[in-house]
Parts: structure tokens; C-alpha cells; sequence
């Protein structure tokens, strides 16, 4: 399984030979300007956590380019289908589906979600992968610490955890910790950080937070690849 960190909190998984696209914020992004071509990025699937505009807007752009199946909750993907998008699977929270890499559910995220025009967006969400390379990934989307994170710990071995860590708009890095210890996951990727003022972190302090409590923290510069 191989990771590619896009900035913000969009990245791309390789599972089985599939490319999985998460929250494409790419454009807009200072930081990922002159670093990530929005037009070579893969993606045989897009899934959208949240409506949010730091989510979903390349979504369109990149969902027409490539033909990718898009998941997510039921208002957002719905939205997509009004933008001329077909190739949808519009999910709920808790629903499970099996798709050829493997079973993603959706997971309560506590966040808030709107379009870019303000109007509702559905609930938020996260999303348990289990690969059929054998390998669980949960990537949390927007949110805060959440009891549900004991819950996923308890009844699944999750392999890699995506957490954000950017503090203000979701977890900061005390927080990533604990859900951490809650998910059983001594490894974590972390997103959603630095972008803007608001949550930009101290790196080797935050890495070092993480050690501490025997966990490993990966940073990933943006347009760099990690195996899993």
C-alpha cells in the first residue's frame, strides 16, 4: 500500500492496483502550487469526507478528467451528480459497501459541513478501508476527538491511522494522540495542517509528542510518496 500526500488533507492511496483520491484541495493551495499537477494525479476513485471547500475543490475538475467512481455521504455526492458527475456511490453514515480494493464504511466525524455557497452538506465523515491487501487504513476527515474512535480500536486491527492535527478546525496534536491510543494504532499519517495560519504546527514538536507516547508520526512533504 503506498501513500501520496497531495497537501492539506488530500492524498492518494494505491490499494491493489487502484488509485483512491481523498479530498482533493489542490489549486487553491498555496503550498502544493508548482509542487503538485492537479492533471497527472490518478484516481480511480475520489472520496470526499465533507462538503468544505478545502475538500472538494478540485473534486469536479479532477472527477470529469478521470472517470473515478465518487463515495462519500449522500448530499455531497449527490451535489457532485448535479455538477455532471455520473459515475457516483452515495453512502450514509455507518453504511458499508464492498468495492474491488476492498470495504469502505463510513465514520462519524464531529465537524460541521457546508458547500462552498453555504448551503447543507450532509454530515461529516471518516472511513475505514479494509484492503483486500490485508491492511485497514482509517482516515478520521475533519473532526474532533470522538469516542466512536474506542469503538473502531476495539473491533478492528487498523494498520494506519489519518488523522488531522492542525488544531482550531479539527484535532490538534494532544488530541491525535489520544485517538490514537484509542484506535490501537501506533502509526499515524498526519494531514490538515499548515495550510494556513490557524493551523500551522510545530513539525519536530509534534513528532516528538507522538514518540513519546510510542507512537510514530509521518509527515509527508507534499508530492512525496510513503509505503504503508
Amino acid at each position: 500500500m503506498r501513500i501520496t500526500y497531495y497537501g492539506h488533507a488530500c492524498f492518494g492511496l494505491e490499494i491493489a492496483g487502484k488509485h483512491l483520491l481523498f479530498d482533493p484541495f489542490i489549486t487553491p493551495n498555496p503550498l502544493a502550487q508548482g509542487v503538485v499537477d492537479i492533471n497527472s494525479i490518478p484516481a480511480d476513485y475520489l472520496l470526499l469526507s465533507h462538503a468544505h471547500e478545502d475538500h472538494i475543490a478540485d473534486a469536479v475538475a479532477i472527477a470529469k478528467r478521470t472517470g473515478a467512481k465518487v463515495i462519500g455521504v449522500y448530499e455531497v455526492v449527490m451535489w457532485m451528480n448535479k455538477q455532471g458527475i455520473e459515475n457516483i456511490h452515495p453512502m450514509n453514515t455507518g453504511g458499508a459497501w464492498e468495492f474491488e480494493f476492498g470495504k469502505v464504511k463510513l465514520i462519524p466525524a464531529v465537524h460541521s459541513s457546508s458547500f462552498p455557497d453555504g448551503t447543507y452538506g450532509g454530515n461529516p465523515v471518516g472511513f475505514l478501508i479494509k484492503s483486500n491487501e490485508g491492511k485497514n487504513v482509517y482516515y478520521a476527515g475533519d473532526t474532533a476527538l470522538t469516542a466512536e474512535m474506542q469503538i473502531l480500536g476495539e473491533y478492528n486491527a487498523i494498520h494506519v491511522a489519518i488523522l488531522p492535527i492542525g488544531d482550531n478546525f479539527t484535532m490538534g496534536i494532544q488530541d491525535a494522540v489520544v485517538a490514537a491510543e484509542l484506535l490501537k494504532c501506533t502509526k499515524v499519517v498526519g494531514v490538515h495542517y499548515d495550510t494556513f495560519d490557524l493551523i500551522k504546527i510545530d513539525k519536530e514538536k509534534a513528532i516528538e509528542t507522538f514518540k513519546k507516547a510510542g507512537k510514530e508520526l509521518i509527515l509527508i512533504p507534499i508530492g512525496e510518496s510513503r509505503e504503508l
